[in-house]
């Protein structure tokens, strides 16, 4: 099929749930993506924040035709060497002791959603305006955004929102029927928010002052995206519960939440399941993915070169006046300009670069980790040449 048919197929067949670019990808490599007429373009969208390790990683490719080749699927009744390796090495890189596998994001959400209320037995939960937690109908309750929400109603019980980057507001919210807090390390559905360096650290006082469960959605700022593995790790702030999902599988569907000891004791056989979590396939894909990290040292290229982009992004705020700010942490950052910016995707496409809008008025720069510098550039000189 050429671009059109594509298109057209696509629309006729496939359900409405997507505003998509006008672009037909059709195969990739490393921090470039190739159109169906052999058009190139740098991608700093990066399946949101997923292609961590670049596009078909040739080692990836490898594992999944092993794997494919041994065994792929088995129920979670069975015990497998690919999930027990995998599940040692990921608790190893974390600070948590357990594991609960997933395909998602929102999954492994809604598991954390469940482990707290089963361990603390209280329903409530606090979580922030301008959040993103996933599409199910618990996590876009939980998510503080009534665009996800409207037209879902009812919504489940037992959510409460405040604002992000605001303790006093927390601590007013906590009632003796809170569960936990759950918040975002960085905010990247709303324009990648970084907090006060304080903020996460007095988060996690209030909530073993007040008794409750701290809760960290990694699932965009894992993985090395924010120049540390977790995005924990910039502040030291350990809490009871990380999830994770995107770059952690190399594109395989998968997802994790993590808890200490004691907090996943509170799950007992039955209470929480997954038929394709943990799949044999997923763990080794997974576990080849945290090779590949360690090999080619993609943490620390997420820090350098993020130290880098953000400069040359910082000479553009000076050059343009409509950049109201230039944030972020590793490679995963914002440019928030004084109006939509929306228009901008397709300008940066039409130059070779494809970008991303979040909250309507930031370009969300997440490419993968091992980007070169000469990449940076040409995305540099591009938001150069599009903006007013």
């Amino acid at each position: 099929m050429n671009s059109k048919e594509i298109k057209d197929t696509t629309n006729n067949y496939v359900m409405n749930t997507y505003g998509r670019y006008d672009l037909v990808i059709d195969h990739a490599h490393g921090s470039v993506v190739y159109d169906k007429d052999g058009n190139e373009y740098i991608d700093t969208v990066a399946g949101i924040a997923v292609n961590n390790i670049g596009h078909t990683h040739p080692k990836v490719a490898e594992v999944i035709k092993q794997q494919a080749e041994k065994m792929i699927h088995v129920s979670n009744l069975y015990y497998t060497q690919e999930q027990a390796d995998y599940a040692r090495r990921l608790v190893e890189k974390s600070p948590h002791d357990k594991v609960f596998f997933a395909n998602s994001g929102a999954e492994a959400n809604e598991a954390a959603i469940k482990l707290a209320r089963k361990y603390t037995h209280k329903g409530e939960i606090i979580s922030m305006i301008d959040s993103f937690h996933g599409r199910t109908l618990t996590t876009i309750t939980a998510t503080g955004q009534p665009k996800y929400q409207k037209g879902f109603e009812p919504l489940p019980a037992g959510f409460k929102h405040v604002e992000y980057n605001n303790i006093k507001q927390v601590e007013d919210a906590i009632t003796d029927q809170t569960a936990a807090v759950l918040v975002e390390p960085i905010q990247g559905e709303s324009g990648v928010r970084v907090p006060d360096e304080d903020y996460l650290p007095k988060l996690r006082q209030l909530c073993d002052e007040k008794g409750i469960l701290l809760i960290f959605d990694e699932v965009q700022t894992g993985f090395g995206r924010t120049g540390k593995f977790f995005a924990s790790e910039i502040t030291g702030v350990v809490p009871d519960i990380t999830t994770s999902a995107k770059a952690i599988a190399g594109g395989i569907p998968m997802g994790a939440m993590l808890a200490s000891d004691k907090v996943a004791s509170a799950f007992k056989p039955g209470d929480h399941a997954s038929t394709f979590g943990g799949t044999a396939l997923a763990c080794s894909v997974a576990s080849c993915v945290l090779d590949i990290f360690e090999e080619e040292e993609l943490v620390k290229k997420s820090h350098e070169n993020g130290i880098y982009f953000r400069e040359k992004l910082n000479a553009l705020k000076e050059k343009h006046s409509c950049i109201k700010d230039v944030r972020g942490h590793g490679l995963m950052n914002g440019v928030e300009v004084d109006a939509d910016c929306s228009e901008f995707v397709a300008e940066a496409q039409k130059r070779g670069v494809l970008i991303n809008v979040a909250n309507g008025n930031v370009i969300r720069l997440v490419p993968p980790l091992n980007i070169t510098r000469e990449q940076l550039d040409k995305v540099v000189d591009v938001i150069d040449e599009i903006l007013p």
